[in-house]
């Protein structure tokens, strides 16, 4: 499909990171405490896993794809993700989101969309994470 979205920018804050490492049992000192961080040659507080995610759902219009397609949330089902990380991140990155939808098919007979977005993150001009998210959206009335 290939179309761009809106993208954002995100500033990594320690007192949501915190809160979703210690969530998500994620309780190695580094995503925890600068002194540790810092011991373990980080500038800050470790980014754990999936962290970007939630960073992306917390944009404006977080469901503007769905938007695109004329599907209601109701209708939309998270069916996976993935990541790729190119290097780690960091409490205080400022990171830019650039947003696209990249595929879209359909199955059932047309009655199940899966719709494909990914989001290819920066920082400073450099990649630091690629992800791609995709939805299940049911056509049989629902949307």
């Amino acid at each position: 499909m290939g179309q761009q979205l809106p993208g954002f920018t995100a500033v990594i804050e320690r007192g949501p990171l915190r809160f979703f490492a210690r969530t998500i049992g994620d309780l190695r000192p580094e995503c925890h405490e600068i002194a540790a961080a810092r011991a373990a040659g980080y500038p800050d507080l470790l980014v754990p896993p999936t962290y970007l995610f939630s960073l992306e759902m917390g944009r404006p219009d977080p469901y503007y794809a769905l938007g695109v397609l004329g599907a209601s949330l109701s209708a939309a089902l998270h069916a996976g993700e993935t990541f790729t990380y190119y290097r780690p991140c960091f409490a205080g990155d400022r990171l830019d989101f650039e947003l696209g939808i990249t595929g879209y098919t359909e199955k059932r007979e047309g009655r199940l969309g899966l719709l494909e977005r990914t989001a290819s993150v920066t920082r400073e001009g450099e990649p630091v994470a690629e992800l791609v998210n995709v939805l299940a959206i049911r056509w049989d009335g629902a949307a």
